[in-house]
Parts: C-alpha cells; sequence; structure tokens
C-alpha cells in the first residue's frame, strides 16, 4: 500500500452500428473519439460490446439498420473493432471484448452446425383408461426423440401462477399441473417407436398413466436477430446462441473468430491492448436446459440413466431469469420423501459438469491462442449452482442488477476467492427505471456495498453511441429504451463536471482491493440445486455482521478446488483462511459433503452447527440415502473441533473458541469490514469499511495488527498517517464516525516505523482534521464547541479546552446566486448527435434548495455555479487561524473554487475541505461550487416528444407504471464556514 494511488475504471461501451453517411462503420473516427473521451476524465477503457439494440430484439421502425451487412464479424465491424483498438494502443488504455453480439453467446454460423444451441421440448398425453396407448408418439416431428417415458399419475392439481405479464417478461403463463406419479412406474419406451413414430404401449388397466415424450433439437435462437432473404452467408441469419453446456458450443466461437475477425492485425493489437474476452449474463430461453451429450455425462458421473426420469426435469429448469413465469406446464413429482428432487438435483449437476466443459475450452483457447484471460457472468440465470462454475474462468463477474445486497455477493465471492480469482468484476449501475436520472452517489453507494464483500473490479453500465441513430430523436441512443440506467456520455452534464473525480475515486479503490488477497474470517456452507436468480438471504442472523465478523459462502462443490485445504486451523490457508466453516440448519448436505467436512475438523478448522443439523442434499446415486447422510452426520457431531450453537449464537461461539474477528466491529449501525493482506507477502494490509446506514454512525473497529495506520483519501490519492488509534496487545482500536453511507480506507504499514509515530489515543470531538509535520509533531485544528474529552497522546501527555483559544463559532453562507447552464433539446428533435442547446439564467437564493423546488427550474437540467462570499478573518474576537469549508451531503456532484483556484475532490458523503491555503485575509473570498444535474427532469418535460428507432421513449416505462418522477438536483442545505485554531503536539 506504500505505492502512489492508481487510477483505473473500465467502462462499458454499447458500440451500436449505424449505416448512415456519418454513422460509425463508414466513419470509425466517431469510435475513436467516444473512447478517447472516456480515456480523457479517467476510464482505464472500455469494454466493446455490440449490443445491436439487445440483438434486434427490442421494437423499431423501419428501415432499420441492415445487421447482415454491419453484422458481427463482417467487414464493417472488423473496421471498427480494429479501430477501437487502436485508439486504445495510442492512449494507452486496455480493452475487454465481447465473443460475440449482445450478450456474446453465440457468433454467426451455419443453421446446421453442430455446436448450436440444444433444447429438449416435452410433450404428453394421457393413456387410454385400460392403459393402452397406440398411435403417433406426442409431438413427432419436433427433432430426435430421445425419450417416451409412461409413469402412473396418483393425482393432479392445478395450481395458479402469479400473473406479472409486462412489456418486458410479456405472456406468462397463468398456471401448471402437478402430476404425482408412483416411484418405481416410470418406464422408458423409446426403443420401440417405429420410423414413422408410431408405438404400441400396454400398461396395467386399472391405473392412470400418462405418456411424456421428450425431442432435442437446435433451437436457432439468435442473439443477433437476421432474417436476411435470400441467406446467402452466415451473417444474412444474423448470430446464433450456441451450446452452453458442452465445449462444442464453445468451440463454434473458437471458429469463428479463427476464421473471421483473428488476422495477424487482430492479435498483435489484442496482444497490446487486450485483457479480458468477456460473455454477460445468459439470456437465451428454452424448454429445458440440455445439450446432446448430457445423458452420457450424466451415467457417467452418478452411475445411471438419464432418460427414464426426464419427466422429473420438465420444470423449472429453463433460464430461471429469463423465464420466471414460464416454468413449464406440468410438474411431476413422486411419491417419495423428497418428491423425486434427487433426480433434479443429479440433472443439474450433470448440466454444470458440461458447463465446465464449455468454459474450461474457452478459457484455454483466451490463454493458449491470445495470450488473454476469460471473464464471464457465469451460469448466471442458469438451472445450476452458480458457485460451482464461478471458479471456471479467470475473472468471474456479478452484476448489481441482479445481486442487490451485500449477501448476494457473498454468495459469488466465496468460489471465487477459494478458487484462487483475486479479481471479482462486477457490470455496475443497470438500475431499473433510473434511465437520465441515477446520481453519482447512488452509483458509489452500489459500489461501496459490492466492495463490502469482496468486489475489487467495476466495469460501468453503460457508454452509449451518441451520434444520429435511426427514427431516433435527442438526446439520441438510450440502450434499453429508456428502462435502465447507464448513460454516460459528454451528452450528460456530469461528464466533464464530477465524473472524472468519480473514476479516479472507484480507480483508487479497485488499486488498493486488487493489491492484495482477501481475507474473511468465517466460510457458510451453502449447496444450492439451482442458485436463485434473484439472490435471497441465505444466513439470515446479523450476529456476524453485528460483531463484524466478516463471511461469504462457499459450496461443497468448492471443496476439490486446490486451495480448498487445511493448514493451522485455516481453510484455503493461501486464499480466503477461514478461520471457521458455518453449516446452518437449512444448509443441505450429501453424506460425501459431511466427509469432507470431517476431514476438515480433524485436520484442525472448526466447524460450527447452527440452528440444528443440516438437511440431506438428495440425489438418486448411490451413496447418498437417507441412513448414509444420518450416519455421517452423527461420527461428524463427534468429531473433534465440531461444534453445535443455536441460530443466532454463531458469533458467541466464535468468541467462545478465541476466534475474534480480524476487524471487530462496534457500531451503533451497519458497517462492514473488508480486510486485505499484501499479495507480495511484507505484511502489509489494507482494511475497507462502509456505513451502509443512511445516518451518521460512531463506534470503532479493533483490528488484528500493531502495525502502523494510515489513512487513504482515495478521493484525492493522499494518505497520511492516523492520528487517532489505541494499540492494545496485538489489535489496533480505532474510533471512526461515519456519515451516511461514507467509507474510510486504512492502510497498515510494515515500513519499519511501527507505533513509535507520535498519536493520539483520545481526542474530543472538536478535532476538526490535522496535519503531520516531517519532524513527527503534529498540528491539530480546532473548531469551536465544548470539549466532551482531553486530548491524550501516545507519549502520554494530556491536553485541556485552555491549551487553546476559542475558535471562532460556524457561520452559514448566504446570498447565494445560481447562475444555472440549461442544457436542452435542438430545435429539429431529430439532430440527435447535437449535444444540447445551452442557455444561461440567474437566480438569487435564499437558501440553498432543489431545483424541483424551485419554479423556474423545476424542469430543468443542465450546470449550475453557485456563487457566495466571504470575509476573512471574522470580524469577532474569538480566535481563527485556520477555516474549513463544509458543504452539505452532495446529492449528484460538486466542484469547489475558492477565489478561483479549485479544491481537490470531495468525499459527497461528508464534503468538508480545508480552504485555508486558498484564503485571503483582509477581503472578501468568493466560494463558487459547481454542481451539475441529471437529464432527467429536462428529458420529462418532453417524454412524449421523444422517440428511439422510431418507438415512444416510454413504451417500456409506461408498461410498468408510472412516469417516473422528478429528482432531486442542485446543493441541498447550508453551506458552513468551519474557523479554527491549531495546537502544535
Amino acid at each position: 500500500m506504500r505505492e502512489h494511488f492508481k487510477a483505473l475504471a473500465i467502462v462499458s461501451v454499447l458500440a451500436t452500428t449505424h449505416a448512415q453517411a456519418t454513422g460509425t462503420f463508414e466513419n470509425p473516427a466517431v469510435a475513436y473519439k467516444l473512447i478517447r473521451a472516456a480515456g480523457n476524465i479517467g476510464a482505464g477503457g472500455v469494454e466493446f460490446l455490440p449490443f445491436y439494440n439487445y440483438g434486434g430484439e427490442l421494437p423499431m421502425g423501419e428501415p432499420g439498420p441492415d445487421w447482415a451487412t454491419f453484422g458481427f464479424g463482417t467487414e464493417a465491424f472488423y473496421d471498427i473493432f480494429v479501430a477501437a483498438l487502436k485508439v486504445h494502443q495510442q492512449q494507452g488504455l486496455t480493452m475487454d471484448f465481447v465473443q460475440g453480439p449482445n450478450q456474446g453467446q453465440g457468433v454467426p454460423a451455419a443453421v446446421d452446425d453442430d455446436g448450436l444451441q440444444w433444447d429438449l421440448a416435452p410433450f404428453s398425453t394421457a393413456l387410454a383408461a385400460d392403459g393402452s396407448f397406440q398411435g403417433i408418439v406426442p409431438g413427432w416431428g419436433t427433432g430426435e426423440l430421445v425419450a417416451l417415458v409412461s409413469a402412473e399419475v396418483l393425482s393432479t392439481r392445478n395450481i395458479s401462477l402469479e400473473s406479472t405479464s409486462s412489456a418486458v417478461s410479456p405472456s406468462p403463463q397463468s398456471s401448471y399441473l402437478r402430476m404425482t406419479l408412483r416411484d418405481g412406474s416410470l418406464i422408458n419406451h423409446v426403443d420401440g417407436v417405429a420410423a414413422d413414430g408410431t408405438a404400441q404401449i400396454q400398461r396395467q388397466a386399472n391405473a392412470s398413466y400418462h405418456l411424456f415424450a421428450f425431442y432435442q433439437y437446435h433451437t436457432l435462437s439468435k442473439n443477433l436477430v437476421v432474417e436476411a432473404q435470400p441467406a446467402a452467408t452466415i451473417f444474412d441469419n444474423g448470430s446464433y446462441t450456441v451450446d452452453h453446456f458442452s465445449k462444442r458450443g464453445a468451440q463454434t466461437i473458437i471458429d469463428f473468430w479463427e476464421t473471421h475477425l483473428l488476422t495477424p492485425e487482430v492479435e498483435h493489437l489484442l496482444g497490446q491492448v487486450g485483457v479480458y474476452g468477456w460473455e454477460d449474463s445468459i439470456e437465451a430461453p428454452c424448454n429445458i436446459s440440455w445439450t446432446r451429450s448430457l445423458p452420457a455425462l450424466f451415467t457417467d458421473r452418478y452411475g445411471y440413466d438419464l432418460h427414464t426420469y426426464l419427466p422429473l426435469v420438465m420444470f423449472r429448469n429453463n433460464n430461471l431469469g429469463l423465464q420466471p413465469n414460464s416454468p413449464g406446464a406440468i410438474e411431476c413429482v413422486l411419491d417419495t420423501a423428497d418428491k423425486g428432487q434427487g433426480y433434479i438435483n443429479d440433472y443439474r449437476g450433470a448440466l454444470a459438469l458440461g458447463y465446465q466443459q464449455y468454459l474450461q475450452a474457452l478459457t484455454d483457447w483466451m490463454h493458449s491462442r491470445l495470450g488473454l484471460q476469460s471473464s464471464a457472468q457465469v451460469s448466471y440465470n442458469l438451472p445450476m449452482d452458480m458457485a460451482a462454475n464461478v471458479p471456471f474462468v479467470d475473472v468471474p463477474e456479478c452484476e448489481s442488477l441482479g445481486f442487490k445486497t451485500v449477501d448476494s455477493y457473498r454468495q459469488f465471492v466465496g468460489p471465487a476467492v477459494l478458487g484462487g480469482r483475486n479479481i471479482v468484476s462486477n457490470e455496475m449501475g443497470a438500475v431499473l427505471l433510473e434511465a437520465y436520472r441515477m446520481p453519482l452517489t447512488a452509483l458509489l453507494w452500489n459500489i461501496h456495498r459490492a466492495l463490502a464483500a469482496g468486489v475489487n473490479r467495476f466495469v460501468l453500465h453503460g457508454q452509449d453511441y451518441t451520434g444520429d441513430y435511426y427514427h431516433t430523436t435527442w438526446p439520441g441512443y438510450t440502450a434499453f429504451i429508456y428502462l435502465y440506467s447507464g448513460q454516460y456520455s459528454h451528452k450528460d452534464p456530469v461528464w466533464d463536471h464530477g465524473l472524472e473525480e468519480a473514476l479516479q475515486y472507484i480507480g483508487r479503490l479497485q488499486y488498493t482491493q486488487q493489491a492484495g488477497q482477501l481475507r474473511t474470517d468465517v466460510a457458510v456452507y451453502h449447496k444450492a440445486s439451482a442458485t436463485d436468480p434473484f439472490f435471497d438471504i441465505v444466513y439470515n442472523s446479523t450476529d456476524l455482521e453485528d460483531y463484524g465478523y466478516s463471511y461469504n459462502y462457499i459450496s461443497p462443490d468448492n471443496f476439490d478446488l486446490p486451495l480448498a485445504t487445511v493448514r493451522d486451523g485455516l481453510l484455503g490457508p493461501d486464499g480466503p483462511a477461514y478461520r471457521a466453516l458455518v453449516i446452518p440448519s437449512t444448509a443441505q448436505m450429501s453424506p460425501a459433503a459431511i466427509w469432507k467436512v470431517q476431514a476438515y475438523a480433524q485436520q484442525g478448522l472448526h466447524v460450527i452447527l447452527s440452528g440444528g443439523d443440516p438437511g440431506l442434499y438428495h440425489s438418486a446415486a448411490a451413496g447418498s440415502s437417507l441412513k448414509e447422510f444420518a450416519d455421517a452426520l452423527t461420527t461428524l457431531k463427534k468429531t473433534d473441533n465440531v461444534h453445535s450453537t443455536i441460530a443466532t449464537g454463531v458469533a458467541q461461539k466464535l468468541q467462545d473458541l478465541g476466534l475474534r474477528p480480524t476487524v471487530e466491529v462496534n457500531s451503533n449501525g451497519t458497517w462492514y469490514a473488508i480486510w486485505r493482506e499484501d499479495s507480495k507477502g511484507n505484511g502489509d494490509a489494507s482494511c475497507f469499511i462502509f456505513n451502509d446506514a443512511d445516518t451518521l454512525t460512531v463506534g470503532t473497529i479493533d483490528v488484528a495488527t500493531v502495525l502502523t495506520p494510515y489513512l487513504l483519501d482515495a478521493w484525492t490519492g493522499s494518505r497520511k498517517p492516523l492520528l487517532l488509534y489505541e494499540t492494545i496487545g496485538n489489535r489496533t482500536r480505532i474510533p471512526l464516525t461515519l456519515h451516511a453511507n461514507q467509507s474510510v480506507l486504512l492502510a497498515f504499514d510494515n515500513s519499519g516505523h511501527s507505533n513509535r509515530r507520535l498519536h493520539a489515543t483520545q481526542l474530543p470531538r472538536t478535532v476538526l482534521g490535522y496535519n503531520y509535520n516531517p519532524n513527527n509533531t503534529v498540528q491539530l485544528h480546532i473548531g469551536d464547541g465544548l470539549w466532551d474529552a482531553p486530548i491524550k497522546l501516545s507519549d502520554g501527555r494530556l491536553y485541556g479546552p485552555s491549551s487553546v483559544h476559542a475558535a471562532t463559532a460556524p457561520f452559514t453562507l448566504t446570498g447565494w446566486t445560481l447562475a444555472v447552464e440549461h442544457w436542452e433539446a435542438p430545435g429539429n428533435l431529430n439532430n440527435a448527435s447535437v449535444v444540447a442547446v445551452k442557455r444561461n439564467t440567474t437566480e438569487s437564493l435564499a437558501k440553498l434548495i432543489s431545483w424541483a423546488e424551485i419554479p423556474s427550474l423545476t424542469n430543468t437540467s443542465g450546470v449550475g455555479l453557485y456563487t457566495a462570499s466571504f470575509g476573512w478573518p471574522p470580524s469577532n474576537h474569538a480566535s481563527a487561524e485556520g477555516v474549513y469549508l463544509r458543504l452539505p451531503r452532495i446529492v449528484h456532484a460538486a466542484r469547489v473554487i475558492v477565489n478561483g483556484k479549485a479544491l481537490p475532490a470531495l468525499d459527497p458523503a461528508f464534503p468538508q475541505v480545508d480552504i485555508s491555503p486558498y484564503v485571503v485575509h483582509g477581503r472578501q473570498n468568493l466560494v463558487q461550487i459547481e454542481a451539475p444535474s441529471t437529464m432527467w427532469n429536462y428529458l420529462r418535460s418532453l417524454i412524449d416528444e421523444l422517440t428511439f428507432m422510431g418507438q415512444p421513449a416510454t413504451r417500456l416505462l409506461d408498461a410498468l407504471g408510472n412516469l417516473p418522477g422528478l429528482v432531486d438536483n442542485g446543493i441541498i442545505g447550508d453551506v458552513q464556514v468551519v474557523p479554527y485554531t491549531t495546537l502544535l503536539l
């Protein structure tokens, strides 16, 4: 942490096509301009994403773009891809790239390519009352028949589904039929089906039977919809989704790149500036997730044939995130204790094996062919345990759109770090109904919550194309038709008025969090048959957080990872170094998982059963019976280092075992602590603390180190020794005051200074700040107010209020003038390439309130310049040796200028800065605050006039309800001048 902070932030570019005379492909300079602009304000590069209007799935007017000409991999695409690589090279930036158009889940290919997406379509019919069937099997001709299963039906029940139909998720089914099947009655008749699709089946006459037919076929689902006729080349058909459950699907992507894109020029440029080849969340619908090789994988892994049990997997095994309202027409369950869940679990386990082959093939190709790394939003939306798959790419990525809590991020980070993946990426900032209206402070809040779980790389969503576009009015191309936030460009006032500081801040946070190895106190066991796409909280007690224990989740699928060993009582000693494994009573364990945990305990790892015994993770494979589970659990509970406690008693049990948190938290709010140790092994460490409360909080952290603490300011890049702390034994106690959603970044230095540096062990609340001098003295800045405690120093000295002259009381700046640069539409709304038509107005303000409350500014967007002045020194007789400026909590972004000189970047959660070097004695001092707005309030006022690709701008917004309301803009609250006196220690 002794190195200078480095700025790095990656911005996602939605690279769209445009076939007009000034379009992107005809003029690659447009791509240069967009990427160069991102680099100029602090981005580390872009993630080049050829979006094609969500793969052409969103509605558009005609005529639209010719995506057969400008599609992924075409000559036109190649030109802009090379242009993007070159500008990264020229600007010293790095570039990620998507392996295909849209989400990157496929490429142009021949319709008979065996690597395209497979589906398994179910059909069914009842057998006759006498138990017979004679005729053509249901669904014949759909594809290749792989199974024809009859089963005895004991009961049926129609179950209603909650209707959530919308333009975003259209036409969900309203109900489904649940069939209870008799265990042991399932028979596969596929070998008896004639070539013409006829079959004769006879079951018992005294029971009710149903017949299920399953067909495998290529969906020809597209991630770029093109229907050019006649189809002369593969580009005339757009781009097909590939098979994600076998390496054959990966090979289709590889073959396309080798044939159409990897020229010597591209190879060279990727070697210069490329970092990650990437795939987005998987958004391909299907009936049942499938690949042709799945039955063989299944038999090899579980020892029995899958085909007979396909009726049990035909429900909720499609795309869980994309098709939550279309789970399937029939759900089949068995009349057994587990209702047949074991077969479903085994199917999903085999599916994961196939998906891992897909990921591994792409990762190996990235390494061996390109010398680059792979990244993906791993198994997002798919019916499998995400934790099992996370380690199969170099840089696994989550996204803030689906991961809405710290707990959800923990579910992702744990498997990544135990898998040796020290960089965990995040597609950050896509928020529903926040297009053009989400402030930077909301973006930072989301980033802080991800950091609080161990995420340490951020790709901002996203930088839109800014030129003219088909049937699109100003302000221009808006991905997802005004539905999601993330329209970063020079058409947003914050682009040149605050975004740079935010990117620098994010980059410095990334630097510190990537420089160290994440250490986590506790692993929580969590095995999911299929990860909840909405990521509900798994560990429901708050006791670990209340005590300050850091934790994340791991799956038993992660137990075979190379780092998942126990040494010196630590699980993953060369990785997260968990000191205990917690198994909640809600967990599900197989006998094999219990045996592995028992081995960990025997090797010295503390294992805590929380709230009772876990349940059985069902499997139909041998060795997974309830008796084997019970016997294994009984043995585990008798093993040394295995403990039991109530559901809310884990933290106390850890305390009883002498396992204190690495960062012990004691506060009146929710503080998240992340601890990282320098991966170079020199002993340095860092600690990130985030106050997730929306109020001011106070407390202490007790850190398991006696190294010298330093305060890192990620907003300015400055680093100075921490003044207030106390060493107690082998730990360091640090008092902190954190404002709403504020974070603090600390470094612990092993450079040899140790704690001989003068510091304070107690300070009154009146201390505003401090400076360390080269001679190891400290200058305190002390403001007005009553001292609630004396000053205590590490050398034993004490100071009271009489040690300094009383400072002048703070006073509020008044008489503000607000000059507003209005950003408005051009006279011709179809001129979408215009940044904005700008005009100026001036307001006199008695107090600082939201623009939405100022009648003349209610529907205004743009940049405000606030101006006021104050005389210095104050005219009263109190002392004032220096002065701070304290702003109210910043809504979006703000820059401060004093007497014409720009101040360093401010923390928007607590924007207070020492302005003494900028103040001139004996005159009026001019204070100016530059505050950009979001664009929403103005756009909202003319939303009915705006279109996107021939569609009303409100098309999707209307489908989701009322138009989002006004947002607050500007400086809201009092700006104070805070004088101080000094005390030299």
